[in-house]
Order: C-alpha cells, then structure tokens, then sequence
C-alpha cells in the first residue's frame, strides 16, 4: 500500500504470485483433469486473489489482476485468447476478480451490519427506505474508495429481496454468478434495472 492507496506495490506481487501458479496449471494441463485443475486454480490463485481483496479490490491496478485470473481460466477450459470468460466463469463456478470484490464487501457489511447508521436510526419518518443504510456525508474521495463507504453503497443496490438473503453466502455467490460482473458499473447497471422475478428464484 502506498500513500495514494492504489495498492500497486501489493497487487505486483500478486501478479507473481498469480503467474507462477499459472504456469504450473499450464504445465499440468495435459495430464489432470479439468475437476483437477479447477482444485489447483481454488488453491493457489483464488486464495492469493482473496487475500485481503476488500481493500484493494477496487484499485486501477486491479484489472492487472483481473487479465491474470482470465488467463488461467482459458487455460483450465482450453480456450483460445479471444474466448469471453463470462461463460467459462459460471461453469466453473468462480467468481470474477470484481464480483468476488462485491461478495467480500457484502459479507464485511452483513457480518458487520451493527456498525453502520440506517435511515430510521436518523428520520422518524416510517418509509420503505428506513432500513437502508446510510452513508457518511464525508466527500474525501480516499474514504469513498474506503471498505465502509464502499460496503454501503453497494448494499444499497441490492433488491430487498436478495438483502434478505444476506446470511446465505451461497446464494450471494450464485446471485453474483448471474450477473458475473467484470467491474462495478456492470454491477450497479444490472441491480438497478433487472426484474424483480428474476431475484425471486433465490428465496
């Protein structure tokens, strides 16, 4: 981490990290199977994506990041460069680098849901809003890229339904799959204007 917080020293060595446990999956490639392969990937490149991603998930040095777990994904579903990994990501049931970005602030904000102001902890008035949470009025863009900014905001955008759901990591996880999100305008674009039906499956 560095004084910009852009996290660009941290997500470099990530990077190496990453591209070692690529080659390795690369040179496994012709004699493990897939399910095999999607084992190795969990163990050494989604572990070192997860480690402390809610901090520095929404970096411009993220996408660095991002490119490398494309990378191993079209190796392990033997895909060529120009393939589009949306797909490939749902049928192995990973999480792109932003939406597992989205899912750790969720959970950071569900397992810490005590923490933060709602809107009827501030407005007597009973409206259909009063349980959503309310962001500080701070306009400092560091603390906006913040954890706790950040979790809120995108809380917010969750249906209520789908809040609902906030104690089942599972079902967040196949609700992020759905939309397998590449950065957080996707994310933000698909909560506001999907069919609320469409959420009902998840109840």
């Amino acid at each position: 981490m560095d004084s910009t917080l852009s996290w660009k020293t941290h997500i470099d060595q990530l990077s190496s990290k990453i591209n070692a446990a690529y080659y390795v999956i690369r040179s496994l490639k012709s004699v493990i199977s897939t399910k095999n392969l999607r084992t190795i990937y969990f163990s050494y490149v989604h572990s070192t994506i997860m480690y402390v991603v809610i901090f520095w998930g929404n970096s411009p040095y993220s996408n660095n990041i991002f490119k490398l777990q494309k990378r191993a994904i079209r190796i392990i579903m033997n895909a060529g460069n120009r393939v589009s990994c949306r797909e490939l990501f749902k049928k192995l049931n990973v999480l792109p680098l932003h939406s597992q970005y989205i899912l750790s602030l969720l959970m950071f904000v569900v397992k810490n849901i005590d923490k933060f102001t709602t809107n009827s902890d501030v407005h007597t008035v009973n409206t259909r809003h009063k349980s959503d949470l309310l962001p500080p009025s701070i306009k400092l863009a560091k603390y906006q890229k913040g954890v706790y900014y950040s979790g809120i905001k995108i809380f917010s955008y969750l249906p209520q339904n789908i809040k609902k759901l906030s104690w089942n990591v599972k079902k967040f996880k196949r609700f992020l799959l759905m939309g397998s999100f590449y950065t957080l305008d996707e994310y933000f674009e698909w909560t506001s204007r999907s069919d609320l039906g469409t959420f009902y499956k998840f109840l």
